[in-house]
Formats: C-alpha cells, structure tokens, sequence
C-alpha cells in the first residue's frame, strides 16, 4: 500500500510553496523521516521528511511548481527499488492519454474544472484580471498565484498609476545575449525585494548616525571570553552587549518599539529582538524573544542557535515572527557606514559596522582608538528625531561604559 507524501503545514498566514528540490528521484529507497524534499516559502525553506520507509514510486509536484496545504508531493511504495523504476518506465505510457487530454485543454485556452487556488483568486481581484484571461497550469487546469502573474506580465490587465513595478527590461546586445545567464528568483528572494520596497513606499524612513569607542567592550570581551565560554559553554561576541544596550534604550524611547497599525499607535510592552542573518539564498531575520529579560549569555546561546538554524535552512516560522526591533551587522562583510532599510512595520533598525582604528581627540590629545558608525534608521511617522537621536546615543552610551548593564542605568 502506498503512503503518501503531502505539504505539511508552513506556518501562520502561509497558504502555498514552492516545489524546491527533491532529494530522491523515483525507484530510490527511502528511511522514514529522512528529509525527501525541499519547499520553498516566503519566509523559510522547509524540508519534508518521509512518513514511512519504503521506496519512491511517484513523484507529483515537479520542481518548481506552486503547491498549497495539503497537496499530494509523491507517494512511498513498498518493494525494493528495481520495482519502482519499471514502475517509472512504464508510467509514462499509461499516462500519455492524460498528457495529450492536458495539451487538447491548454488547446482551447481553457482553465480546467477545478476553483482558482485562494491566492490567485485574490491576486485577479486586486489586478482585476479574470478567469478566462488566465491560462491554468495546476491539476484540472487550476489556475495558481503564478499563473496571474505570468497574465499580469502579458498585460492582460491595465496596472493602476500607483503600480511600483520595474519597467519591462530592454533587450541585451547580441554579442553579450550568449554571455548572459536568467535564474528564476526563489520564493524567499521575491519576498525580500517585495518588503524592502514596500518599507521605501509606506514608511517616512529617516537615518541617524553616530559612532561608538568599542575600547571598554573590547577589553570586556578579552578579560572575560575564556571564563564566559567555560561556564556557558558559548562564545561572548559583540551581539550580546549590543542587544543589551538596545533593550535598555527601548525601554527609554518606546516609540523606537512600536508599530502604527491604521490610524493607531501598538506599543510593545516587550522587546523580540530581530538579528538579521546572511545565507546562500538570501537574508533571513530570525527573533531572539523577550531579550530584556535575558542575560547576555542567554542571548549568545539563542543568537548561535539561531545562526546555525538559518544557515543550515532548519529556521522555524516561530524563530521567524513577532520582532519588534532588528539590528543588523554589516561590519562581518567590511562594511565601514550604511543607511539600513526598516524591517516593516518596525519602526527602527540598528546598523552596526566595521570596528576600525582610528585617530580620536580625547582629553586634549590625539589617540588611536577602536571606532565603530552605528546607523539608526527609523519611521519618522512614528518616532521624532529627538526620539532617534536619543535613542541612539543611549546605545553609544552604554557601550562606552557597559558596567550601566550591570547596574541597569
């Protein structure tokens, strides 16, 4: 008997994903629980483990096609794998009638039987696009979120004026066509592009900078890192001390933790402290929870489980919700200075960077000293620039002197 393979549940408000990779091909046999394939999200990549043992005997959502909650991926056999692959070489025989059935309903340009998936229905009302001017691709000719956009695309309906989309792209010269190469964007990249956009259009997004003496935290660190890592059995890095500092600055300016929602102001009793994390499929923000009530090293364990969880596509969408500020360090890249973009609808980020020697007049004389530019981007509709200024020397104050963590000043 057959044990099928389904789309588990994605999270909260995630309806559909996107078939990734599949790590078994047909005929191949299989462990139960083992990781079979990959689906694609807005917020995460999500891996499907196998609901028995036994063999892959059919695979039916390829690669790269949109399948909502629930939907059949392939199924498990029993048997060996010999079985399965002339089950793979006879399949398609048998379903050549279905094929050709298919080609004659895409023919008459005709969606099938099946009711438009929820997203797309929603789209073709908000594109004002109807049934008949989209072709579907799903099971029965169901027409998918990708296939109104594949319509819009063809401009089968007129954008509104407001519509912020690129301009269609020219074409390339014929001697560089052939050195040129087109990678289909990922769900998560989409996403990104789409949120960083709307934070441009939607927020009054302002950007206030300073720069912090790193020497006491420096020194801090190298007094105490091998003793920390003894008794906490984690590395003491610069994140601790920084979320730290922005917790006690958020406590001051609370409006730098809130949020506008319509014509109202949500003020965060709390502090989700958002830690933007870099991957080979794009950047991901996964939330170290309730910081203001953990100490420093709690905060380091969660940040490397954290870290390791995004890296290694292992990320939740619990890790992934409810931030209520976010810091982000490109100093790990070299970046020297940066304007951060909001992550919506927080209405503040910290930029951190590079830590950089350089010559400091202090006290009446010139000193080198360890500097750091820390950018404060924030949602002028929401915070004053007294606020923001406020809030970022707090930071810059507490860093210089971080015994203020220690005796909560």
């Amino acid at each position: 008997m057959a044990t099928e393979i389904r789309v588990p549940t994605l999270g909260e408000s995630v309806t559909e994903a996107t078939v990734g990779t599949w790590y078994k091909k047909v005929g191949d046999a299989i462990a139960a629980d083992e990781p079979i394939v990959e689906l694609e999200t807005d917020k995460v990549t999500i891996e499907v483990p196998a609901p028995a043992a036994g063999v892959l005997s059919e695979i039916v959502a390829a690669e790269g096609e949109t399948v909502e909650l629930n939907a059949l991926l392939g199924q498990i056999g029993e048997g060996d794998a010999a079985a399965a692959s002339e089950k793979k070489e006879e399949k398609p025989k048998e379903e050549a009638p279905k094929e050709e059935a298919k080609a004659e309903e895409k023919a008459d340009g005709k969606s099938g039987d099946m009711p438009a998936a929820p997203a797309a229905a929603k789209m073709m009302a908000e594109k004002n696009i109807s049934e008949d001017q989209v072709e579907g691709t799903g099971k029965r000719g169901q027409i998918l979120k990708g296939d109104v956009i594949a319509a819009a695309a063809k401009g089968t309906s007129s954008p509104a004026p407001s519509d912020t989309k690129a301009p269609a792209r020219g074409p390339s010269k014929v001697e560089d066509a052939d050195r040129e190469e087109r990678v289909k964007m990922t769900r998560l990249r989409q996403t990104i592009a789409k949120r960083l956009k709307d934070a441009q259009n939607t927020a009054a997004m302002l950007t206030t900078f300073n720069e912090v003496d790193m020497t006491a935290v420096m020194e801090m660190r190298n007094k105490y890192k091998d003793l920390f890592l003894k008794k906490h059995d984690v590395k003491l890095g610069f994140m601790g001390f920084f979320t730290k500092a922005v917790c006690h600055a958020l406590k001051e300016i609370p409006a730098v933790n809130a949020e506008i929602d319509g014509t109202d102001i949500i003020y965060k009793n709390f502090c989700h402290i958002g830690m933007a994390v870099g991957t080979d499929k794009g950047l991901v923000v996964p939330v170290v929870r309730d910081a203001d009530q953990m100490s420093i090293a709690e905060i380091e364990a969660e940040i490397a489980r954290l870290a390791k969880a995004a890296r290694s596509g292992q990320l939740s969408m619990a890790d992934m919700q409810g931030g209520t500020f976010t810091i982000t360090n490109g100093g790990v890249y070299g970046s020297l200075m940066s304007s951060p973009i909001l992550n919506a609808p927080q209405s503040g980020i910290l930029g951190m960077h590079k830590i950089q020697e350089r010559p400091m007049a202090i006290g009446g004389q010139v000193v080198i000293r360890p500097m750091m530019y820390l950018a404060l981007s924030y949602d002028h509709r929401m915070v004053d620039g007294q606020e923001a200024v406020t809030f970022l020397v707090r930071v810059k104050e507490t860093l210089e002197d971080p015994e203020r963590l220690v005796l909560d000043l």
